[in-house]
C-alpha cells in the first residue's frame, strides 16, 4: 500500500506541474492550450541538446549540469510559450472559441513534427540518468533522486502559489480572470500579463520535461501527447482554473493510476485514467475545488 501511494504521488507531481500551465491559461483567457504538453516535450529536447553541448561537465558534475540545464530549459520553453501566444493565439483572441481550439491542435502538431524534423524520429537517450541510493520508508522503496525531483516540483508549485497570491503580477492575473475589460480600464496591461502567464506555465512544463528525461532516460517527439492529455485530466479533476485544485488533481490522478494499474494491470493504465475523467465530467464537471460561475456576456 505504501509503495502504491508513493508511486502515485511521484507521478502525480509531474502531472500537477504540467497541469498548472493548462489551468493558468484557461483561467485567464478560457483557452484549452492543447499545445501545452508539447512544450513539456520541447523542454526535454532542449535539455538533451544543452547537456550534449556541455560535454565534460556532464560526466564530472552530472547533477550540477542537470540543474543548470533545468533553468535554461525553463527559460527556453517559457520564451517558446510567449512566441506561441503572440503568433497563434493573440490574433484570434476575439474569434470564436472553436477557432482557438483548432489553432491549439494545429500548434501541437507543428511543435511535434517540427521537433521530429530537427531531432529525428528515433527516441533519444538522455546524457544524464538519475539513479542511486534506495531508502525503505514504511515498506516503500524510495530513491534519493525521486525525493529530489518531488522536492523540486513542490518548490516550483509553492513559488507559483506565492506569486499568484502575494505579488502584484498575481493580482493582475486574478483581475483579468475575473473581468478582462474592467482590468484594462483599471490600467492593467492585459497583453503583457497574458504573455507572462504563458511564460510561467510553459517554463513549468519545460522543467517537468527535463526532470522526466533525467529520470526515465529516454525521450521522443511524441512524449508530450499523452502527458498533455493527462495534465488536462488532472486540471479537470481538480477544477480547471483553480491553482490549488489543479495541484490536488495531479496528485489524485497519480494515485488513481497507481492503484488502477495494481488492480487491473499496466495495460489498463490509460483506460482507467481517462475513464475517471469521464466520470468526473459526468458527476462533478467543476472538479474537486472548482466552482460554478455564470459566464459574462
Amino acid at each position: 500500500m505504501s509503495q502504491l501511494i508513493w508511486n502515485g504521488l511521484f507521478v502525480g507531481s509531474f502531472y500537477a506541474l504540467v497541469a498548472l500551465g493548462y489551468s493558468m491559461v484557461y483561467g485567464i483567457i478560457k483557452l484549452l492550450n492543447f499545445a501545452h504538453g508539447d512544450l513539456y516535450m520541447l523542454g526535454a529536447f532542449s535539455g538533451f541538446a544543452m547537456l550534449g553541448a556541455m560535454g565534460g561537465l556532464v560526466k564530472s558534475q552530472s547533477l550540477l549540469a542537470l540543474f543548470i540545464v533545468l533553468l535554461l530549459a525553463m527559460l527556453t520553453t517559457g520564451l517558446s510559450g510567449v512566441v506561441l501566444e503572440r503568433v497563434a493565439y493573440r490574433p484570434l483572441r476575439r474569434a470564436p472559441r472553436l477557432a482557438l481550439l483548432i489553432t491549439a491542435v494545429g500548434a501541437s502538431f507543428a511543435l511535434e513534427y517540427g521537433t521530429r524534423i530537427v531531432a529525428g524520429a528515433n527516441p533519444k537517450v538522455y546524457p544524464v540518468r538519475l539513479g542511486g541510493t534506495t531508502l525503505h520508508v514504511f515498506g516503500a522503496r524510495i530513491t534519493v533522486q525521486q525525493l529530489a525531483l518531488v522536492g523540486v516540483a513542490v518548490a516550483l508549485m509553492v513559488a507559483l502559489h506565492l506569486l499568484i497570491t502575494r505579488s502584484r503580477q498575481g493580482r493582475a492575473m486574478r483581475a483579468i480572470a475575473l473581468d478582462p475589460r474592467a482590468a484594462l480600464l483599471m490600467g492593467v496591461d492585459v497583453d503583457k500579463v497574458i504573455a507572462r502567464t504563458f511564460f510561467i506555465g510553459s517554463a513549468l512544463a519545460g522543467a517537468a520535461g527535463v526532470m522526466a528525461g533525467g529520470y526515465y532516460g529516454k525521450i521522443d517527439f511524441l512524449m508530450g501527447f499523452i502527458i498533455g492529455l493527462k495534465a488536462f485530466t488532472a486540471a479537470v479533476i481538480g477544477g480547471i482554473g483553480n491553482m490549488q485544485g489543479t495541484m490536488l488533481g495531479g496528485l489524485v490522478l497519480g494515485l488513481l493510476e497507481s492503484f488502477g494499474t495494481h488492480w487491473l494491470g499496466g495495460e489498463w493504465r490509460d483506460v482507467f485514467a481517462f475513464g475517471c475523467l469521464i466520470l468526473f465530467l459526468t458527476v462533478r464537471p467543476t472538479g474537486l475545488l472548482g466552482e460554478r460561475v455564470t459566464e459574462r456576456v
